[in-house]
């Protein structure tokens, strides 16, 4: 799925994000509405991670979400 589907449908997909990563917070969520890079940065953040690390968990949930 790609950055504008996942802008489009950020409502729906946010309970979605927040089951998969719990550490993120209502404000978290609030500030990413779909956007790549402000995902992976709030991800970093909370878990500690590499930037890489992060780009791939991002990218293989938005795989997941899949066409609707």
């Amino acid at each position: 799925m790609n950055e504008d589907t996942i802008k489009g449908r950020w409502k729906q997909l946010r309970g979605k994000v927040q089951s998969q990563w719990g550490k993120l917070t209502d404000d978290d969520l609030d500030r990413i509405q779909g956007d790549t890079e402000q995902a992976v940065g709030r991800l970093q953040e909370r878990y500690g991670i590499a930037k890489e690390q992060a780009r791939k968990e991002w990218d293989d949930f938005c795989k997941t979400c899949g066409p609707r």
